[in-house]
């Protein structure tokens, strides 16, 4: 089940988890305004992104986008990694649905870690603004890089944290 909130909120949710603590620490770092990771990531133009290896198999893919409309989104998730999803600047829509109410469109490819799905009206809407935090676990199909009413610009990182 995804785990959605303040940084606070889900910090205090995945505490026993030694791999979402590493990558709620990583955010953390990206939301004080006077850290490189912030700075590194303010330098970021848009469509571009940034790898940073967290050590342990944990991969933070930073970023700044433009959100997008809904034909131009897609719902996906993930078999051996899970999603933390945190807004660092901007705002997007992301959408939440278990996988098992989802039709797969693309199967599952080992290489990207990523199966894609259709379009459903059976799913929960997350407002994402800056400083929350979205968990995707495996059976979370998960609808990123929404707009939230007009195009805008996000920052944001997606730390990969290993299933097992």
């Amino acid at each position: 089940m995804a785990i959605f909130g303040s940084l606070s909120t889900v910090r205090a949710q995945a505490a026993a988890h030694p791999g979402l603590r590493t990558a709620l620490d990583y955010v953390e770092q990206l939301l004080r305004l006077d850290s490189p990771e912030r700075a590194r990531l303010a330098k970021l133009a848009p469509g571009q992104s940034h790898r940073e290896d967290l050590g342990g198999g944990l991969e933070a893919n930073d970023a700044a986008y433009v959100t997008k409309a809904r034909p131009d989104c897609f719902f996906e998730s993930h078999r051996r990694f899970i999603d933390v999803q945190a807004v660092i600047e901007g705002a997007e829509i992301m959408e939440a649905a278990d996988t098992s109410r989802l039709t797969v469109t693309e199967p599952y490819s080992a290489e990207r870690d990523l199966i894609k799905y259709a379009d459903t009206s059976d799913a929960s809407a997350l407002r994402m603004c800056a400083g929350l935090v979205a968990v995707f676990f495996p059976a979370d199909g998960h609808l990123p890089c929404l707009q939230a009413g007009s195009p805008a610009l996000v920052r944001k990182t997606v730390v990969k944290v290993p299933v097992g």
